[in-house]
């Protein structure tokens, strides 16, 4: 897992990001706050998450491959200790919360599928992603 984000370095691409998703979501970018649940707050649906990730690829010259913002919460676990059926495992969970620490620990559920993760992304996910993958 690497290191923490620093608040600077999310504070310096947010302007950026959040232009991007309220771009792609048609509305407007005062809506998009750092915390801002995309699926919650701002109503993306799946299909909007790849319009964002192709915009930030080409806007930040990165590549963000499909997952992989999953793949990075699962850290050093392996599959198996990561989920069992599609569900997250109390290992997981923690990977993930420590993982995804821009969002409150309220908005996890006791029991996750690894199909929900994406309803926790929020637009402070993405500027991370971002950054993790100009590194």
């Amino acid at each position: 897992m690497s290191a923490e984000i620093s608040k600077e370095k999310i504070g310096e691409i947010f302007p950026q990001v959040a232009d991007i998703i309220a771009d792609a979501l048609g509305c407007d970018v005062e809506e998009v706050k750092l915390d801002s649940s995309l699926i919650n707050d701002l109503d993306a649906e799946s299909i909007d998450f790849l319009d964002i990730v192709f915009r930030l690829e080409r806007q930040f010259k990165v590549k963000i491959p499909q997952g992989k913002i999953i793949e990075e919460a699962r850290g050093n676990l392996s599959e198996a200790e990561f989920e069992s059926d599609g569900v997250l495992t109390a290992a997981g969970l923690a990977n993930l919360k420590k993982f995804m620490s821009e969002v409150s620990a309220d908005r996890f559920p006791q029991t996750m599928r690894t199909a929900e993760i994406a309803k926790l992304f929020t637009t402070e996910t993405f500027c991370k992603t971002v950054i993790r993958n100009q590194a």
